[in-house]
């Protein structure tokens, strides 16, 4: 039994990696109607302590965003690499993880990464480096972010 209800997971992720976008959620949701119905496994219930959290993470990232408070922080950020460029490594990793605790998404990294890229080309720096180590230390700061999704599981 436990090879069948593998291969239905399997074949529902295969088709939605294969649709892509909303149709991997779909896929999700038709692999549990599957594995509830066909297979007799009872659904848990939703864990809505995790949803929740994600949910007020997410309309707090929007509501930043609709106040233009990404755009200042990147300006900051931009202001910051910019004073010190030959510590661009240093610097950029530690803004995406002060970032990072303080937005509660890793997603403000991506904000981060044109002018981590832009600075470092301007010095010589490869851009590699510096974006990889903060994105790196954006993933290290969601879980030392006390009210992240992460930390609360």
């Amino acid at each position: 039994m436990f090879a069948v209800e593998l291969l239905v997971v399997l074949v529902a992720l295969a088709i939605g990696t294969r649709l892509g976008g909303i149709f991997l959620g779909i896929a999700g949701g038709m692999k549990l109607a599957v594995l509830a119905i066909f297979c007799g496994l009872a659904p848990s219930s939703p864990p809505m302590d995790m949803m929740l959290i994600i949910t007020s993470v997410i309309v707090a990232a929007a509501a930043l965003h609709v106040a233009s408070g990404i755009d200042f922080l990147v300006d900051v950020a931009e202001r910051i690499l910019r004073a010190n460029p030959k510590y661009i490594s240093f610097l950029a990793s530690m803004v995406c993880y002060l970032f990072t605790i303080m937005a509660r998404t890793g997603n403000i990294a991506f904000a981060l990464l044109p002018v981590i890229a832009n600075v470092s080309r301007e010095t010589g720096v490869c851009p590699e480096r510096p974006m990889s180590i903060s994105v790196v230390a954006s993933q290290q700061a969601i879980t030392a972010s006390p009210v992240s999704a992460a930390m609360a599981a």
